[in-house]
């Protein structure tokens, strides 16, 4: 288990609370579980005399608390009482579950904030602020396209730092609820559009060739403003905050902004190898031992054949080398197993190949499994016994190549290539509402969780952008019918279609859609760019803005996006989502698609080409045994 620390508290004493449970048949006097928090044994103890799930609250020595934390949970379960060693024999009964309740429970003191830029940063970004809805980034009323620009880039470059699965970072307007409410607060405008009360603060002489960014706090509320005059500059700014590294460094209460400032991450290009982990791990205890690597590659991009994984490892020496063996998984199927012997046990190693032909996605999990098996009667209760070292030059050589669906299963891979924005244009509704600026916030909080970096383009219309736009851009629009014409020209392409009132959603092959139903839907559908067959379009809309918001809480988390396998979604007011499937070709790219038939058929290309090869010889060899013969000849003559 992971938790972390943020560096502003003051922490008086930290919990962890168990929800566990162990084998009915484990022996309460003998099994015992021990707790370490990055790599020190803290807490042991004995479960209690119980079969069903089990809690317990574990005080933490404060002294072993750092900013990032593992939690390691190891120890016996046995079933056997016995006086002697030998007896205490692990069997497949021996088990213990771990519950997903099991937390860490910090009682801490905050810190306020000072004037640094890095110091409300810190406090914005913290896991506490955003779940307890403390940070908001407010936009104009009425922003204007290059604000909205703006207020992505920074809302991208907050999501790809936030490590819990179920918040985010609202982009609102001052005046909601919401933004009232919190303590924490970006705000991103012109300085034309900035509250008065923003900008005294701001020095209007440097403003002529800068963007600016300022902490101010007022009435018990801290601020981050972000202006600038021209809208250029106010851009640059926002990538500047998408910079989590120069958000950190800056240390002084106002930063101004230029054209020659270098705001852009740095480059994190994926090379094509994995290193596993970042220090040796280490394995302890008899039977089998595992550990798990997460492997994630750029969301446009999927495993090609050719890739492998090489596994360098220890053990210790006392073991059964008949029945020990290490294995490696990919997404738990096993891809190959060696046994262990004592003459490599300082040094071994393991290299597997993945399955040619076998798509695992951007994302996949390699567990390293042990079978460390005592020789005779030398069964230990000793966990620390038999042991295993996974070195940390261990890597996995990924090869890879171009994700060719455009199903919600790769979403957003069209929208980002190479870990940054493709060319996005946004088509917004005229007049934004509350539920606008929600659904924006639901579509780039996913889409700023992949991007790794803050370059590349986000491009806001107010009207259906140019043909060039269209033709060079991966659209996404977003709003009711009434609201964005650009959707009105859409509905002869879209999976489910307006009634000719635009009012709801007719019928179709997939659904049918009685009449006031077909009014409180919302739809999500990723459709294949009629303006360049190569590019994606995503549609997010419904009758009313409420449904269109409705529609846009399953594409704003990685968890929920994962429900979806086709190009549409629909939702309604009972939270009913349905995922339907309309492309009969889901690859956009009809060159990538071609090769890749090519390949999955290689065999019979072969075989096709070498019966092809025996034919054209067949007949050269009959037309040279004709011609020999004068075959060829004799039929040429004509008798007069």
């Amino acid at each position: 288990m992971y938790f972390i620390k943020m560096d502003y508290w003051q922490v008086k004493k930290v919990t962890i609370n168990l929800n566990f449970q162990i084998s009915q048949l484990a022996n309460r006097e003998t099994s015992d579980i021990t707790l370490s928090l990055n790599g020190t044994k803290f807490y042991s103890f004995r479960p209690k005399k119980e079969t069903g799930l089990q809690t317990r609250a574990i005080e933490v020595p404060l002294r072993l608390i750092q900013g990032e934390n593992q939690l390691k949970i190891s120890g016996q379960i046995l079933n056997k009482k016995g006086q002697q060693s030998s007896q205490l024999v692990q069997t497949p009964a021996n088990w213990l579950t771990i519950y997903n309740g099991a937390n860490a429970n910090f009682e801490y003191r905050l810190q306020p904030p000072t004037t640094a830029i890095k110091s409300f940063y810190a406090h914005f970004s913290g896991t506490d602020t955003i779940a307890n809805a403390n940070s908001v980034i407010t936009l104009p009323h009425q922003a204007s396209n290059a604000e909205l620009s703006a207020g992505m880039y920074a809302l991208t470059g907050e999501a790809r730092t936030i490590t819990t699965e179920n918040t985010q970072i609202p982009v609102t307007t001052a005046d909601t609820a919401v933004a009232k409410q919190a303590d924490y607060q970006l705000v991103i405008a012109t300085y034309q559009h900035l509250p008065k009360v923003f900008q005294q603060q701001l020095d209007r002489q440097r403003l002529r060739e800068h963007a600016v960014i300022k902490t101010y706090t007022h009435d018990g509320k801290h601020y981050l403003i972000v202006s600038a005059f021209n809208t250029k500059l106010l851009q640059k700014a926002s990538r500047f905050i998408a910079n989590q590294e120069l958000m950190q460094e800056t240390v002084a209460d106002t930063k101004y902004i230029s054209n020659s400032t270098q705001t852009f991450t740095s480059e994190l290009q994926y090379g094509g190898k994995k290193q596993l982990t970042t220090s040796d791990d280490y394995l302890t205890g008899a039977k089998h031992q595992s550990s798990t690597y997460f492997v994630s590659l750029p969301v446009d991009r999927t495993n090609a054949d050719g890739s492998k994984i090489r596994i360098h490892f220890r053990y210790a020496k006392n073991l059964d080398f008949k029945r020990s063996l290490v294995t490696v998984y990919v997404n738990d199927s096993a891809l190959g197993s060696k046994r262990l012997t004592a003459a490599r046990a300082n040094n071994d190693e393991l290299t597997v190949s993945l399955p040619k032909g076998k798509a695992l996605g951007h994302s996949f999990t390699i567990r390293v499994a042990f079978d460390l098996e005592m020789s005779g009667a030398a069964q230990s209760d000793n966990a620390q016994t038999p042991w295993a070292l996974i070195k940390a030059d261990s890597e996995a050589t990924i090869k890879s190549k171009p994700v060719a669906a455009l199903l919600f299963t790769n979403y957003p891979y069209l929208f980002l290539k190479n870990a940054t924005f493709n060319h996005i244009a946004v088509v917004r509704p005229r007049t934004l509402t509350s539920d606008d600026f929600q659904t924006l916030t639901n579509i780039f909080n996913l889409i700023g969780t992949y991007a790794q970096s803050n370059t590349g383009n986000i491009q806001f219309y107010t009207h259906q952008p140019s043909k060039t736009v269209l033709k060079n851009s991966n659209v996404i629009a977003f709003g009711t019918p009434a609201q964005n014409a650009f959707i009105r020209s859409l509905n002869s392409k879209l999976y489910f279609k307006y009634n000719r009132h635009f009012t709801g959603f007719l019928s179709n092959e997939k659904l049918s859609i009685e009449k006031t139903y077909g009014q409180n839907i919302g739809t999500a559908q990723l459709l294949r760019s009629p303006y360049n067959q190569r590019a994606g379009l995503l549609v997010v809309t419904a009758a009313k803005s409420s449904d269109v918001y409705r529609a846009s809480t399953q594409i704003n988390f990685q968890r929920n996006i994962a429900q979806y396998q086709g190009d549409a979604i629909v939702v309604d007011h009972d939270n009913n989502h349905y995922n339907y499937r309309f492309k009969k070709h889901k690859t956009v790219n009809d060159g990538v698609n071609a090769k890749t038939v090519i390949q999955k058929n290689s065999k019979l290309v072969i075989y096709l080409g070498i019966a092809l090869l025996i034919v054209v010889i067949i007949l050269l060899a009959g037309f040279l045994i004709m011609r020999k013969s004068g075959l060829l000849e004799r039929k040429g003559q004509h008798h007069e």
